[in-house]
């Protein structure tokens, strides 16, 4: 029996998630918003629930419950970092305040919850990080610069943290949902539209029906967390949906080209006589 600690567990995927971990056994630190959402899963599992009420960007509070969830269950062994929203909005049309609101939930909240199992789980020489990133972790479309700069850093964060933890059997896991029906554009922030930016959000909803991407089915997506949490060797990263290589190999094939055709400026800057 493993015991996983589960931000945004009320929830879009996290809810799914949430019933498919304690459907099969395990126990679940399941940390919501608000904890009254949690009742049915502490109704009907009892004590191999947690509820807890986290706001992850508090950080002396995800690290009261971690400590807690430690206490109750003897130690973490599969954290799973799903809490955050989307901001929409060109770059200049978001405020202030829901640009560090983006940063603060969706990368530093996974920050905090990241540092707080890692002492425990290098103790216990063994454990499992899954950050909930996105195909727009990989990918900036424009009208979401904003919520993809927060994925980014999680990425970038992610990948360096999984080559400093893997001497101690700790895996960390990239997930990067394609396109879930979950409610989690008409449940975030978004920015006041400005007319200037019409045309980039025109941009953005046309990619996305031309892109090909088909919406998965949210249930389905937690017999596959399942599948990576009892994966010996994890990977850093998996696409949660399909059609994504596609994209991918367009973007990163891009980027290869642009940087080459502009090499001779990379060698300028090298300067003596290279």
């Amino acid at each position: 029996m493993d015991t996983w600690f589960l931000t945004g567990a009320s929830r879009g995927l996290g809810a799914h998630w949430a019933e498919a971990i304690l459907g099969r056994g395990d126990n679940l630190a399941a940390a919501a918003r608000d904890a009254e959402t949690l009742k049915p899963l502490t109704d009907r599992y009892g004590d191999r629930v947690l509820a807890l009420e986290l706001d992850v960007t508090d950080r002396a509070a995800v690290d009261a419950a971690v400590a807690t969830a430690e206490q109750r269950f003897g130690g973490i062994d599969l954290l799973v970092n799903n809490a955050g929203h989307m901001l929409v909005g060109a770059v200049e049309e978001v405020g202030a305040e829901q640009i560090r609101a983006q940063m603060d939930v969706n990368y530093f909240g996974a920050l905090w919850t990241t540092r707080a199992v890692l002492p425990g789980m290098r103790r216990r020489r063994r454990g499992r990080i899954m950050q909930v990133s996105s195909l727009g972790g990989l990918v900036a479309y424009p009208a979401l610069g904003i919520y993809q700069a927060s994925k980014w850093a999680l990425e970038a964060m992610s990948q360096a943290l999984a080559a400093e933890v893997a001497a101690y059997d700790i895996h960390v896991t990239l997930i990067e949902p394609i396109m879930f029906p979950t409610g989690l554009t008409a449940a975030s922030p978004q920015a006041t539209p400005d007319p200037a930016y019409t045309h980039a959000r025109e941009a953005l909803y046309a990619g996305a029906a031309s892109s090909g991407f088909v919406p998965g089915d949210p249930a389905a997506t937690a017999q596959a967390i399942l599948a990576l949490a009892d994966t010996p060797n994890p990977p850093l990263r998996v696409l949660f949906g399909t059609n994504g290589l596609d994209a991918l190999r367009t973007e990163y094939a891009g980027r290869l080209a642009g940087l080459k055709e502009w090499d001779y400026i990379s060698r300028l800057a090298q300067g003596n006589g290279h």
